[in-house]
């Protein structure tokens, strides 16, 4: 599992007719909360009462930019400081205000409306922000900046990211279309064209030794490769190696691979298996060539640290309130149930190895899918949980229950025209994908 390194500016402003001992006791507390949580704070220690400390601290994170700029409303402060540190600095902006006891004398702090005025300000300027109004020990306070953070970490690593597409979608596939200029524009992720036969030639070419490496490893992992075709098998494998090397050499963080027909007619043998044990390396790939299922599944693997799976979804039980997400064998190992063995297995439709079968570990899911259904960027966001049930089907797949609810989320899958793509990863994410949403400003569809 990876973590983010996130870079969280705090900044804490009051004005010196309010109870400036109190503003800094606060202040203390809020930073102690949030080091003490594992967020990784810098900025001035004092707190900015006036115009000389708004311009020292705007140059001293314009010197070491931040991913997330926190600025605490320690005391009331008109908007004048808040609404030049958010010109000032490029980064998504959180102001966070504080109770204070209901004494029956002196109103303290007033920290409520001073993120009030400010919030005024910055919306009739246009610029975005979020807002915590809570106590400095509160959970949910500090969950909710270590999700804009982590967003914001993951928006900044998007900016540079390259995603390889081999060949293109098949036929009658839409679902896989995409528009390059549009998601280099909104997000800036670069798409980097390959040729499938480059692919193949390059698997063909692949030195038996490192083929040998890769298949040692598999066998420790996976049960039944003897039992399948071991030449087809090592096509499999081959092609593992030479896309692995591709986004080495290409700098891509993912892949999006046109699967079929062509890897069982041309090269005589499944992609799946490599796409599985890229995915499983952490560096995500889906099949059909689909695009923004790569991004969606690279976006879930650095908010989460761990895989993220490119799935189908092919059936839904309305009076189980169950749904089954499938695909043909291309799950990363580490979403297995530890009770269950992988396999090596024929891919069902074409009789060509590798895939790699077995059904995925219970646990909380986060559901998600950068869509363009519609001719629209949307995100599209979703919580559930893997049931621990038999495999519904061959190949890799999971029963799972929706939080919206079975029928809930298959009419919206279908009234909503979506692509028969979506991505998974453990854990509840969906309060980061919410935020990286907000700072991308990319509409939300609730799954």
């Amino acid at each position: 599992m990876t973590t983010l390194a996130v870079k969280i500016g705090f900044v804490a402003i009051a004005r010196p007719t309010f109870d400036v001992p109190l503003a800094e006791e606060m202040t203390a507390r809020v930073r102690a909360s949030l080091q003490s949580a594992g967020l990784s704070l810098y900025g001035p220690d004092a707190l900015i009462m006036g115009d000389d400390g708004v311009q020292d601290a705007i140059a001293h994170f314009n010197d070491n930019p931040p991913d997330l700029l926190l600025v605490l409303q320690a005391s009331f402060a008109d908007s004048t400081m808040v609404h030049q540190i958010a010109e000032a600095i490029d980064a998504p902006l959180i102001m966070w205000a504080l109770p204070e006891d209901r004494t029956g004398g002196r109103l303290r702090l007033n920290s409520f409306c001073g993120i009030n005025l400010a919030g005024h300000a910055l919306k009739r300027a246009g610029l975005s922000y979020d807002t915590i109004y809570d106590a400095p020990e509160s959970d949910s306070a500090i969950n909710k900046v270590r999700a804009h953070a982590t967003a914001a970490a993951v928006k900044a690593k998007l900016k540079t990211a390259r995603i390889g597409r081999v060949g293109e979608n098949p036929a009658g596939f839409e679902t896989c279309l995409f528009d390059a200029n549009m998601l280099k524009k909104r997000i800036g992720v670069e798409v980097v064209q390959v040729d499938l036969q480059t692919v193949f030639a390059g698997a063909r070419a692949v030195e038996p030794q490192k083929v040998a490496a890769v298949e040692a490893q598999v066998r420790e992992q996976v049960a039944g490769i003897d039992e399948v075709d071991l030449a087809e098998t090592r096509g499999t494998l081959s092609t593992y190696v030479t896309l692995n090397e591709m986004t080495e050499a290409q700098d891509l963080q993912g892949m999006a691979v046109r699967c079929w027909p062509e890897f069982f007619t041309d090269l005589g043998c499944s992609a799946c298996g490599a796409m599985s044990m890229l995915t499983n390396n952490m560096k995500p790939a889906s099949c059909e060539a689909d695009v923004n299922g790569t991004i969606t599944q690279l976006i879930l693997q650095w908010i989460s640290g761990e895989a993220a799976f490119g799935t189908d979804m092919v059936d839904f039980d309305v009076a189980d309130d169950t749904a089954v997400l499938w695909h043909c064998g291309l799950a990363p190992l580490s979403m297995a149930d530890p009770h269950s063995v992988p396999s090596a297995a024929l891919h069902s439709n074409r009789k060509k190895p590798l895939l790699m079968q077995f059904p995925l570990k219970p646990g909380r899911v986060t559901i998600a899918r950068l869509s363009e259904a519609g001719g629209e960027l949307k995100m599209v966001i979703g919580g559930g949980e893997m049931l621990k049930r038999p495999m519904a089907f061959g190949g890799t797949s999971g029963t799972l229950r929706f939080d919206s609810g079975t029928q809930s989320a298959m009419d919206t899958i279908l009234n909503e025209g979506l692509e028969h793509h979506v991505s998974i990863t453990y854990g509840d994410h969906q309060e980061t994908l919410m935020a990286l949403a907000k700072q991308l400003k990319i509409p939300v569809l609730r799954l």
